[in-house]
């Protein structure tokens, strides 16, 4: 990569960047939504005008709140208070609480056995937002306020992270032109506003997208590559299934052979060990990082209360897809409820699940590594039971990126999916800073 180039994707990235979020405080000045949100059954009783978001402090702290919404008050309430933050909602055997002046959720003391519904959400973010919280606590911002802006800020470097890191994983093949359209349409894709609000995305795909960028290289690469996979993993779950291309480029390497030991050359190996084969094994270790990392997060504290309060409060589970087809048989009908609102997000999630899934399809035949990942990202991503969200999770997909940059070679296509994009990407940008439903 050039240093025009760099220069190029760092001013696009910057002014991106300052036209959402002004577009956010744009369209919140000028426009007031209808109460309650019926995108969705659940989100028609969850948004009660009277209701929606009392006693959740992190939601309505005015500064840079347009950024903030739904998910958002886990991740900065982690940051500030850690998981079992009593201002963050805890789930009881009566129900779900919010935090409240005049009861506080501490343990047995109100209401019996209660679990931070935080544990539902991974560490990482939150935990570079808590490191960035502190030299931008000289700004004398509140507590909240503080996260908020380190939030933001990480998510925005996360989107920087992951177009730089575009651009040279499809480079080879598309071009300078192509690579710069892929890295156009990563900004511009319906979703791509979460990468820019406090919410995981814009950390997760720097950190997948530079992983996977890395992996096309040799020699060291694999250190930096395996810390980055390491460190997406502990983002979103998701990120265990970087240990797919991970694995294959070790694979193709065949350092593997040289861990070719008979059962009776074992103990003389112990004795004597070589070093090409320990090499080897350092190798192996650093390929299937994501996993080890994983494994250690499962059987962790954390791991153990996430499966908890992903079933009982999320409803989601790991490939699922009996319940998956069920839910999303559910929404399309769904769509033809005449219920407008209803009918509208539907879309937007099943054009989603449409590109990702001929995207991916079609990226085998160009970059198998990343097809496969991003394959992996889609059918965990349905797989988890609940219909809701897809739009969202295949931005982590960069064979949708790829794929759309490849047929942007054609003018006509290029000009109609740049509109359609944009024109969504507005749409959900807007319903976001209202604090209604998108994904």
């Amino acid at each position: 990569m050039t240093k025009a180039t760099f220069r190029t994707i760092v001013l696009i990235w910057l002014a991106w960047a300052l036209i959402v979020i002004g577009f956010q405080a744009l369209a919140t000045a000028r426009l007031q939504p209808q109460w309650p949100d019926r995108a969705q059954l659940w989100t028609e009783s969850y948004t009660d005008p009277k209701t929606y978001q009392v006693g959740r402090p992190y939601l309505l702290d005015p500064f840079m709140n347009n950024q903030v919404a739904w998910d958002s008050e886990y991740y900065l309430g982690i940051a500030i208070g850690g998981y079992d933050d009593p201002k963050i909602p805890h789930l009881t055997p009566f129900g779900t609480t919010t935090f409240d002046y005049h009861m506080v959720v501490q343990g047995n003391e109100y209401y019996g056995e209660s679990t931070s519904l935080a544990y539902a959400f991974f560490p990482m973010y939150p935990w570079v937002i808590a490191l960035f919280s502190i030299p931008l606590s000289l700004l004398g911002l509140n507590a909240v306020a503080t996260a908020t802006l380190a939030g933001v800020i990480v998510s925005a470097l996360g989107a920087l992270g992951a177009m730089l890191a575009l651009y040279d994983m499809t480079h080879d093949a598309l071009g300078d032109e192509g690579s710069m359209r892929a890295v156009f349409y990563l900004l511009i894709f319906p979703a791509a506003f979460f990468m820019v609000q406090v919410y995981t995305e814009g950390l997760f795909v720097g950190l997948a997208f530079g992983c996977l960028a890395l992996l096309q290289r040799r020699g060291w690469y694999l250190v930096p590559a395996a810390l980055l996979g390491a460190a997406a993993t502990l983002t979103r779950a998701v990120g265990v299934a970087l240990i797919i291309p991970m694995a294959i480029t070790w694979f193709r390497t065949g350092d593997w052979l040289d861990m070719d030991l008979e059962w009776k050359q074992l103990y003389y190996f112990v004795k004597h060990p070589d070093r090409r084969v320990l090499i080897s094994f350092g190798k192996m270790l650093l390929a299937f990082a994501p996993l080890i990392v994983f494994l250690i997060w499962k059987f962790s504290w954390l791991g153990i209360n996430f499966d908890f309060v992903e079933a009982r409060y999320f409803g989601r589970g790991f490939l699922d897809f009996g319940t998956a087809f069920y839910n999303w048989a559910e929404a399309f009908k769904s769509m033809f409820a005449g219920v407008p609102a209803r009918s509208a997000y539907w879309f937007t999630e099943f054009v989603g699940l449409a590109v990702g899934i001929v995207t991916c399809l079609a990226c085998l035949r160009h970059k198998p590594e990343i097809a496969w990942f991003s394959l992996a990202v889609l059918l965990i991503s349905w797989g988890s039971g609940a219909a809701q969200g897809i739009q969202r999770y295949i931005l982590a997909a960069p064979a949708v990126f790829f794929m759309l940059a490849y047929w942007g070679k054609n003018k006509a296509f290029d000009r109609a999916w740049t509109i359609f994009s944009i024109l969504l990407l507005a749409l959900g940008s807007m319903l976001f800073a209202f604090n209604m439903w998108v994904a």
